[in-house]
Formats: structure tokens, C-alpha cells, sequence
């Protein structure tokens, strides 16, 4: 593969996926069918928490961001693991349907999970839409928006005198001279390839 980061490319919003437990962001979010209750697909990494959470519930839902969204969501959602710490803490949310909403958001959708399939990283849900509001008429965040700005949405600090080496994708930030070959990313999951030297 020669460059991979065409797939940023791909047009995609950011959401935050929530269920019982826990919660992640996620941008590989489609609907896959028309109708009174569409068929919502969200694919979830599977070294990620909230994959495990997602087999076991039977109900996600999927807070919409916009453009002004309080970064402070994107860091909580997208850095951290519930395993570590209470992601609803400090994050206003409002529940429906027993799911954690983002208060912080353009709306909302609540699918009831009807399907899932697997693959080598990770698994895509598919879920009935059975309720879905909208609270804010502005323009949703995309995921080549976050990637244009994801310095200033997690302003991701590295320490003084160390060399970093961030995750262009989430920000995770991993020290050493060097960043050995075979490295994936413990937050997302990506290669070595997705790391810069700061």
C-alpha cells in the first residue's frame, strides 16, 4: 500500500458511539437502508472497550458532532478507555432510551443492534433506527475537518526535552528515540506509519 491516508478522503462524520457502560468516537458511520426505520452501520475497532460493550448490548446510539463541538468530548471519547476512567464524568449527557446522549451535539439516533459482522480489526454493527432528534441545524463535523484540525481540537502536549511520537489519527503520544517498526497504536489501532516525530 503506498498511501493509505487517501481514505481521509472518504466523506464521514465523527460521532460519539454510546451504549450501556461506555462510549468511543467513531467515524465509520453509514446508513445502509431507507424506510420508516432505517439500517444504521457503525464499525468499532475491536481492540476497543466499548466493542466488548457493543456484544453485549442489545442498543447503541450515535451523537452527531458539529464544527463547534467542545473538544474536551473529542479528548474524553477518543483518548481515554472506560477500563481507565468514567468518560460521562465530566461530559454533560441526557438519557434516552437508558443510552448516554452528548448534550453537546447536533442530535442523536438510537438503533436497536440487529446484526454484526467481524473482521481482521473490526466489527460493523448494524442497528434499526427507533429514535432520532435533532437539536442543533448547523453543519456536522466531518472526518477530513478533524483531521485538518485535530491539532487545535486536542492541542496534544508532549513533555519537554523527551522525543514524541503522536498518532496523527487520535493523538496518543508515545516516547522514545525511536518508534519501533511493528507499533500499533493502543488507543486506535493504527500502524506505525500514522506516528509524527515532534
Amino acid at each position: 500500500m503506498k498511501n493509505k491516508k487517501i481514505t481521509r478522503k472518504i466523506t464521514q462524520g465523527v460521532y460519539v458511539l454510546t451504549t450501556l457502560s461506555g462510549g468511543c468516537i467513531v467515524d465509520a458511520v453509514s446508513q445502509v437502508s431507507a424506510g420508516d426505520n432505517p439500517l444504521i452501520a457503525v464499525a468499532v475497532m475491536k481492540k476497543n472497550y466499548t466493542n466488548d460493550l457493543m456484544h453485549k448490548n442489545n442498543t447503541f446510539a450515535l451523537s452527531v458532532l458539529g464544527k463547534n463541538v467542545n473538544p474536551e468530548i473529542i479528548k474524553t471519547f477518543g483518548l481515554n478507555s472506560m477500563r481507565d476512567i468514567d468518560k460521562f464524568a465530566e461530559i454533560k449527557t441526557n438519557e434516552v432510551e437508558g443510552l448516554n446522549i452528548i448534550d453537546d451535539s447536533l442530535g442523536y439516533m438510537i438503533c436497536e443492534k440487529i446484526d454484526s459482522i467481524e473482521n481482521e480489526t473490526h466489527t460493523l454493527f448494524i442497528g434499526k433506527l427507533i429514535e432520532a432528534d435533532v437539536y442543533k441545524d448547523e453543519e456536522a463535523m466531518s472526518y477530513g475537518y478533524y483531521q485538518e484540525h485535530k491539532d487545535e481540537l486536542l492541542k496534544v502536549k508532549t513533555e519537554k526535552g523527551k522525543t514524541a511520537w503522536v498518532c496523527l489519527a487520535c493523538g496518543y503520544v508515545y516516547y522514545g528515540e525511536e518508534l519501533p517498526n511493528d507499533f500499533e497504536c493502543p488507543v486506535c489501532g493504527v500502524d506505525a506509519t500514522m506516528f509524527e516525530k515532534k
